[in-house]
């Protein structure tokens, strides 16, 4: 276990992405067939034997039936695309999401074509969103995932494109095949000429922190929060929507990530983005990145207080403690990525200073984001069984 500590400057973040979008992104998704929020699950008998106050844990295994967070962006930043172009193309600024989805433009985009690529969640995401909106969508995985991620995607019309290296060799290749073929890159990923697309990626991902405001019941900020790293959109769109709405109330932001794909504590550490080479795939599937995004570290950079690395030796002990419940817990589904913050905690156990420097005790309120479920059941299955 690796901790870097920051000194944030605490910035607003709308000149890197705007709050309004944040409202937009909840609006609409509030609004979709089936939508419902998803959970925030106490679990006090956690709290004790993580040695904690309080943890809220948002679960997000049953998100619009694809049992991950990632719903909410890469489908959202789909149909916005689609709207922007058909406004543009028609001349017509009316046209809505809801129209394109009812196959009003059918005609008209039948040759439209999205991509990405994904370790599996964000390519399920916008799979789903393109099978809605009656689009093309070719999806590319490195050798890394898991088949059964890829048999998730194409059950969903898409096409899978299977690429050797890792989750960067596979970006790498989606944008050389997308400007040859004139498709349109739906990454949750951001780098230098390609900031649009993902904004509305990470505004969609907030419709989580909309739903947190109104299930605190008693409204008591989260002391600390605890997020999963990976490229950064999700802990960047996090961090920037919380700091708009509680201000110098803000909880502690600390970031965790893989020991082997830790380019957030590196960049942390070096005070500018620095890539990662992946030697090793980290059991957490969905943070194993080698190269940040550049709008999550825009924000993170002046925001976020900690950065922590950590092994995989306590993630499949900590899905096993969140399907059993401690205590008189609720048992929950819980992924190899959504445990992150838990195993952290669990590692802390041995590092009784890191702990004391983040200020992690029996009076911390500390708020998890739970990003996925089973998304490979499989794999999931042998964990929970000890196989």
């Amino acid at each position: 276990m690796k901790h870097f500590k920051t000194n944030p400057t605490y910035k607003n973040t709308d000149g890197v992405i705007s709050s309004v979008l944040f409202d937009q992104a909840y609006e609409s998704i509030s609004k979709w067939p089936n939508y419902a929020p998803s959970p925030l699950v106490t679990l006090p008998g956690l709290a004790e034997e993580l040695g904690v106050g309080e943890i809220h844990y948002k679960d997000e295994s049953e998100r619009f039936g694809l049992k991950s967070f990632k719903a909410l962006g890469g489908s959202y930043a789909v149909i916005h695309v689609l709207t922007e172009h058909l406004r543009v193309t028609l001349e017509d600024k009316s046209i809505t999401g809801s129209d394109i989805k009812a196959g009003k433009y059918h005609d008209l985009l039948k040759d439209f074509t999205v991509a990405t690529a994904t370790d599996g969640n964000h390519g399920r995401s916008v799979a789903w969103g393109a099978q809605q909106c009656g689009i093309n969508c070719k999806i590319y995985m490195h050798k890394g995932v898991s088949k059964s991620r890829g048999i998730a995607v194409e059950l969903l019309g898409a096409e899978v494109i299977w690429v050797d290296g890792n989750y960067d060799d596979s970006l790498i290749q989606v944008k050389r095949d997308a400007i040859e073929n004139e498709w349109h890159i739906i990454s949750d990923t951001s780098y230098e000429g390609y900031t649009y697309v993902p904004k509305y990626v990470m505004a969609g991902y907030t419709v989580m922190t909309n739903e947190i405001i109104n299930q605190l019941n008693d409204g008591q900020i989260p002391t600390h929060i605890i997020i999963q790293g990976g490229v950064g959109g999700l802990a960047g769109a996090v961090c920037a929507h919380f700091a708009n709405l509680w201000g110098a109330d803000r909880p502690r932001f600390i970031v965790v990530e893989p020991e082997t794909a830790d380019c957030l504590y590196q960049s942390a550490k070096a005070g500018r983005p620095k890539m990662v080479h992946i030697e090793k795939e980290t059991l957490m599937g969905g943070l194993s990145c080698g190269e940040v995004s550049l709008l999550g570290w825009s924000i993170l950079k002046d925001n976020a207080n900690d950065f922590v690395t950590i092994s995989d030796d306590n993630i499949k002990t900590a899905m096993c403690l969140m399907a059993l419940g401690v205590g008189n817990d609720e048992k929950i589904e819980a992924g190899e990525s959504a445990v992150a913050g838990i195993a952290m905690m669990m590692d802390l156990k041995d590092y009784s200073a890191i702990k004391a420097d983040l200020g992690l005790d029996e009076n911390s309120r500390v708020l998890l984001f739970g990003t996925e479920g089973a998304t490979d059941q499989q794999m999931y299955d042998e964990i929970i069984s000890g196989g």
